[in-house]
């Protein structure tokens, strides 16, 4: 990153409707291969689940992919941060109403960490933020990681913040 905007209709529209022939996109946007098309296919490949643990969410593009894969029956589980999740352009509003799982932090300090694991075997972690304004903008970075070591090590760090900030767990004065 940065990835020069891209149009990813193309991708949405194979993985909502493997082997349906492609229409072409009206929108005057390239497609091809980018660093976001690129992240894209490998949020795509999740048959089972797709965990995700984000600071800022605010991606139409890739807010789409994830309600595509929720929509295929993969389920899909996001933390985030609380002060950020509100903010104007944030997707996580969306995400809930599709009926994705949302938990978020009660306490001082940012929920900062910025990964995803698909099907707790691919392990999707760097600096971006899921924002158009780092995607395109931004000097970033995204590792792509299968060793089961590393994939189990974030799964066991999203699993024990999952569980913080369970609602049930919290506790009001």
């Amino acid at each position: 990153f940065p990835s020069r905007p891209c149009c990813i209709e193309a991708l949405l529209a194979e993985a909502a409707e493997p082997g349906a022939p492609t229409r072409p996109c009206p929108c005057p946007l390239p497609s091809g291969d980018t660093a976001l098309s690129r992240l894209v296919r490998r949020l795509l490949s999740a048959r089972r689940s797709l965990d995700l643990c984000l600071f800022s969410f605010s991606s139409p593009q890739l807010a789409r992919a994830v309600q595509l894969l929720h929509r295929r029956g993969v389920r899909v589980r996001l933390v985030t941060d609380a002060q950020y999740m509100g903010l104007h352009g944030s997707q996580i509003g969306r995400l809930r109403h599709a009926g994705i799982q949302v938990r978020h932090d009660q306490h001082s300090g940012y929920m900062h960490h910025k990964f995803a694991i698909v099907d707790r075997r691919m392990l999707i972690t760097g600096s971006l933020n899921w924002t158009t304004q780092a995607i395109q903008n931004n000097r970033e970075n995204v590792l792509v990681v299968e060793d089961a070591d590393y994939v189990k090590a974030f799964q066991d760090e999203f699993e024990r913040i999952w569980e913080e900030y369970n609602p049930a767990n919290y506790s009001f004065l």
